[in-house]
């Protein structure tokens, strides 16, 4: 009997001696983190009624906002925005539209600066059905008063989407695309934007055909992320864009294949950007001009593992939603290394009529869903550091 004993410990021995003593152990997967999330009310706006249909959400300067519309039981849509000092208790801002689209318009994106809200709504119309956009910005009395441009601005020949908008010291930018490639709009105080496409840097060259999906103010100017489908292959590089004025944009190219960059925010010193990275979801870390990988979060195996809906800066580190369960959606890091799960109050839903926001500040997150029936907000408060 004490042979297979001693068979059997020898090849304890052997499997320990192939064992190579420089690998680390693999680290365990870090626990979810589990915020007491609670349901937010908005009101209907007066002399309005209808269904809430939301977009987008922002916070700053102690202030909180969500945009989007009320849509009546006619299924026209009116254009509605709130605004709250404690992610708590909010009131419906007034709007102030200047032209007949703006009356219909649906807020679509949400940007703050100084505490004040500015907005990017649009509406589906004229002879082929284009959106006529138009941009929004609150002023001292509070309300929000559309700012109508020219139709050339935002659509034309060239249109393709005006996207995400951020603000910063240096004022307002829009990130979005035309058929020349990426394209941004600037404005020093809300009243006016600039269209800048088909300049170096944003245009389609020889590169590839550039996307710009996000932008956020830096200490020096602006920056947005995107990819670049290069020429003669299929799948994409992630791509960083920076510019002092607006103007003159450098492009960046970030290496990886298969990679996109989708959202970006400030934390701290530092950017965060997310986006695809090959059958999941990863981060992105700028210092300066330096870039380097930052860890994965997920999403593959999701219905759709290349879909981020949202990125936000609280005073503990950053949090993201992606399209996924509610146990597989929400993920938070103190620096972009490493990604902890957070459980939601609801799954994340996937979609072209369907909307996710998220919104940080201090302590706070705020978590939009709109799943193209119905809306909901959520608040949590406490820290999300794992203990």
């Amino acid at each position: 009997m004490r042979r297979p004993l001693a068979v059997l410990g020898l090849l304890v021995v052997l499997l320990a001696a192939c064992r190579s003593p420089g690998r680390a152990e693999p680290e365990p997967e870090p626990a979810p983190l589990r915020p007491a999330w609670q349901p937010v009310a908005l009101p209907v706006p007066s002399g309005l009624s209808g269904r809430l249909a939301l977009r987008d959400a922002a916070a700053c300067g102690g202030r909180w906002f969500v945009v989007g519309a009320v849509v009546d039981a006619a299924g026209m849509t009116h254009p509605a925005a709130w605004s709250s000092a404690d992610a708590a208790t909010w009131t419906a801002l007034r709007p102030v539209p200047r032209s007949p689209y703006g009356e219909e318009n649906v807020l679509t994106a949400a940007g703050c600066r100084d505490g004040r809200l500015a907005a990017v709504g649009g509406k589906s119309g004229g002879v082929h059905g284009n959106p006529r956009i138009s941009t929004w910005r609150q002023v001292a009395d509070g309300s929000l008063v559309e700012v109508p441009a020219e139709f050339e601005v935002f659509g034309g020949a060239d249109a393709v989407n005006a996207g995400r908008i951020a603000g910063g010291p240096r004022g307002w930018l829009i990130s979005g695309n035309r058929a020349t490639g990426a394209a941004a709009w600037v404005s020093p105080d809300g009243s006016d934007f600039r269209l800048v496409s088909a300049v170096p840097g944003l245009a389609r060259d020889a590169s590839g055909r550039p996307w710009a999906a996000d932008g956020t103010a830096t200490a020096s100017g602006w920056l947005m992320v995107g990819s670049v489908l290069s020429s003669g292959r299929t799948g994409s590089s992630a791509v960083v864009w920076t510019s002092a004025d607006g103007s003159a944009w450098r492009r960046a190219v970030l290496p990886g294949a298969e990679e996109d960059l989708q959202r970006v925010v400030r934390a701290g010193e530092r950017t965060v950007a997310v986006g695809r990275r090959g059958g999941g979801l990863g981060a992105w870390l700028g210092e300066g001009d330096a870039w380097r990988p930052g860890g994965g979060l997920g999403g593959a195996g999701t219905d759709s593992p290349g879909l981020v809906w949202g990125l936000a800066a609280r005073g503990d580190g950053v949090w993201a939603v992606v399209a996924g369960s509610a146990a597989g959606a929400g993920w938070f890091s103190a620096d972009g290394g490493r990604w902890s799960p957070v459980a939601l109050p609801v799954a994340v839903p996937v979609g072209s009529d369907r909307t996710v926001a998220v919104a940080a500040a201090g302590d706070v997150a705020l978590l939009l869903v709109d799943d193209g029936g119905r809306a909901a907000v959520w608040s949590a408060r406490g820290s999300w550091r794992p203990a």
